[in-house]
């Protein structure tokens, strides 16, 4: 196994409905609710023609599209033994992404992004992580962490208690570890533990510049490549349309964003990226040429609905 990733293992579930839906409901168009309770969810669903579903989260979609470049990856996700559940399974499959875990029915299930498009195309999402978030130690395929080049972790995943050990075990386990910090309301909460991941136990972070400036508390770009320099770590940062940079030890390399793209849709540009970048790394290009295949992949990503080809 090339990469196996360990990560929320999410059902995207698109529906399209109507302004009037989006008012009942008392959600915003265009943003996400997270969703805490069950009923709630349920009774959400319950009035909804479901047009497709993907089996998503945020590294599994960066694990499909290595898939897609050819790389031999794996995926661990906590899932019910349910009909998402199912769905999940299946849909990863057909990505010819081998699934490590085997399902039972769990307390909770499992974990759904209702994807609500109204007529103009907004896309308003309502979450509930379900089992998805309860990921334990007891989850993860040991064997498969020992014989995988590199495991991809997401901070979104990072939590205390279970997922924590979960994470701790899986890092002890793994030959080589890469992580995204995945969004600055996680970097945010989880400072201190991330910090030290960073620093400490990871090989690869992926991060964008707010995510990174906020971990440590950066006044400006140059106090960010000075840490990337030295934590002696890949630090590879997302830029925006100032493009992005990558740094290991004291070599810097920068790519800048390409330009007149047809964007459409921004939701997969940052595990398309990783997917582009990771397949590089993996397959010993060298710095710049993984931040080439991780820019060819986000800007592609971009210009059509959802994140994945």
């Amino acid at each position: 196994m090339k990469i196996l990733g360990i990560g929320n293992a999410i059902v995207d579930v698109i529906c399209k409905v109507d302004d009037e839906f989006i008012a009942k409901n008392n959600l915003t168009k265009g943003l996400m609710k997270l969703i805490f309770d069950e009923g709630e969810f349920s009774n959400l669903l319950s009035d909804l023609k479901i047009e497709k579903t993907i089996s998503g989260g945020s590294v599994a979609n960066s694990i499909v599209g290595l898939s897609q470049l050819g790389d031999k990856v794996g995926f661990i996700g906590k899932i019910s033994d349910d009909t998402f559940g199912i769905k999940y399974e299946e849909g990863l499959k057909k990505e010819n992404v081998n699934f490590f875990y085997t399902k039972k029915k769990e307390p909770l299930p499992t974990g759904t992004c209702l994807i609500l498009i109204t007529p103009d195309s907004e896309r308003t999402m309502c979450t509930f992580l379900g089992t998805a978030g309860k990921i334990s130690k007891n989850d993860l395929d040991e064997e498969t962490i020992k014989k995988s080049d590199l495991i991809f972790l997401e901070g979104y995943l990072w939590d205390e208690g279970d997922p924590k050990e979960a994470f701790e075990k899986a890092i002890n386990l793994a030959n080589k570890t890469a992580m995204s910090l995945s969004d600055k309301f996680c970097v945010d909460r989880h400072k201190p533990n991330f910090l030290n991941l960073v620093k400490n136990e990871l090989d690869l972070v992926f991060a964008n510049e707010g995510e990174i400036t906020s971990l440590i508390d950066a006044r400006n770009f140059d106090e960010v490549i000075s840490f990337g320099k030295e934590i002696k770590k890949h630090l590879i940062i997302t830029r925006g349309d100032k493009g992005a940079v990558s740094i290991y030890n004291s070599k810097i390399e920068k790519i800048e964003s390409k330009k007149n793209l047809k964007i459409v849709d921004l939701t997969g540009a940052g595990d398309l990226f990783a997917s582009g970048y990771l397949h590089g790394f993996i397959n010993n290009f060298s710095q710049k040429d993984c931040l080439i295949k991780a820019t060819e992949m986000s800007s592609k990503i971009i210009q059509q609905i959802g994140a994945r080809f």
